[in-house]
């Protein structure tokens, strides 16, 4: 009998609950089984998913395959009907230990996501071959952006309260990490349903100061128009929270983002870089950007062309617009597929061309590099660092930097 594998699709969020799933399912003594954590940002996730089905089917026919994740929980059926699944659990379903134990008789277990009203932290020990640790302080959203799924998928937000995050972190560390990524949904709406209505701010700064034997800490993606000023603060002058940080952008055009429902304009992006890299010059910038969304003109893409150079991106995260069923976004005139195609190839070439000139001008700096793998790991910039000697994963190590490939830097430890 083999151990229970499990397959993660999209978010960091996934990453970590399938850590908790992980645990429910050795408990219990879950063998011979696949698990597929799901991803529904785009249509193309959720036909890679059950792409990835079918072919561990084939390659182990008698496994039992349990789907769950946002894929699974908004369109349960369609998982349902592939003759190749065993079960179906929702995102609630899948946190819960009972629904692990052998014997259960419903096959979809799928409840309404929007009930849950707290965020309960599941404590893990760590994560499974990672250096780097997650801990989900929140889940869901409130927001209703056109284009967007997940909130259907997760549930309405909800937050974990201070004590029980500073708790988690804290046992991460005692068990050899070295870094921990603070990781939700809609991180930055942290708080908003917590008794006097604290920010996120708040929360990382309880973190480092009550857990000082934390090397690193990161945030996932924000909305930088939610940030408030304690949060700027501590970016700008703790050095623990590493200088990078990834936006929810999705666009740089104003027309294409109040068609979006976002809350933020173009200039209200690229004044907020330009605070933050102001008052903390290494600090460096990703972002999401949607090719094509729908009505998209030729001039309303050059302006996300331009927002690239105009905040400084040095991570770009490119989505092909695709409509989700029952979204607004989906009803909207659409852009046609070869447009967004080579929209979505010409983001990525900028944005490839400004990760390559950002490591180009790190050759000759020493860096400290966390160790992922036993010759590479992540610069506080989270660049990829790789070395010609073998090292210990987990170490934080000094290097200095002696190339630049288009994708990562080349190094050697410091003497």
């Amino acid at each position: 009998m083999s151990e229970t594998e499990f397959i993660t699709f999209g978010c960091r969020l996934n990453t970590y609950e399938s850590e908790v799933m992980r645990d429910h399912a050795a408990k219990v003594g879950l063998k011979d089984a696949i698990v597929f954590n799901t991803c529904a940002v785009t249509a193309e996730a959720t036909r890679q998913a059950r792409q990835a089905i079918r072919r561990a089917h084939r390659e182990k026919p008698n496994a039992k395959i349990i789907v769950t994740g946002c894929a699974a929980q908004t369109t349960p059926e369609m998982f349902a009907e592939m003759p190749e699944v065993s079960m179906v659990l929702g995102n609630e379903e899948k946190l819960q230990p009972q629904n692990w134990l052998p014997g259960a008789n419903d096959r979809v277990r799928v409840n309404e996501i929007m009930s849950p009203r707290k965020n309960h932290l599941h404590m893990i020990d760590g994560l499974t071959e990672r250096t780097r640790a997650f801990v989900q302080v929140q889940n869901g959203c409130d927001h209703r952006c056109t284009f967007c799924i997940i909130p259907f998928g997760r549930g309405n937000s909800r937050s974990v309260e201070i004590p029980a995050a500073v708790e988690q972190v804290r046992r991460l560390v005692s068990n050899g990490h070295a870094e921990v990524v603070l990781s939700g949904v809609d991180i930055t709406s942290w708080g908003a349903d917590l008794a006097g209505v604290p920010k996120l701010g708040a929360l990382v700064s309880r973190i480092l100061s009550q857990v000082p034997d934390l090397k690193r800490l990161r945030l996932s993606s924000i909305d930088s128009i939610e940030t408030d000023p304690e949060l700027m603060d501590v970016m700008a002058g703790e050095q623990r929270l590493m200088p990078h940080v990834h936006l929810s952008l999705q666009s740089g055009d104003n027309m294409i983002l109040k068609r979006m429902k976002r809350r933020h304009a173009r200039e209200d992006s690229i004044a907020f870089c330009r605070e933050l890299r102001s008052r903390r010059p290494d600090m460096v910038f990703g972002a999401d950007i949607i090719a094509g969304f729908p009505t998209e003109t030729d001039e309303m893409f050059e302006n996300s062309l331009r927002i690239i150079d105009e905040c400084e991106l040095t991570y770009l995260h490119v989505f092909p617009f695709s409509p989700r069923p029952e979204t607004p976004a989906a009803r909207m005139p659409q852009v046609d597929k070869a447009v967004i195609k080579e929209r979505a190839q010409r983001l990525r070439a900028k944005g490839e061309a400004g990760l390559a000139a950002f490591l180009r001008s790190s050759v000759g700096a020493t860096q400290r590099v966390l160790i992922e793998t036993e010759n590479a790991g992540r610069n506080e910039q989270f660049a990829q660092v790789r070395f010609t000697q073998s090292l210990s994963p987990g170490a934080i190590v000094t290097a200095h930097i002696t190339g630049a490939q288009p994708t990562y830097v080349e190094a050697r430890l410091s003497a």
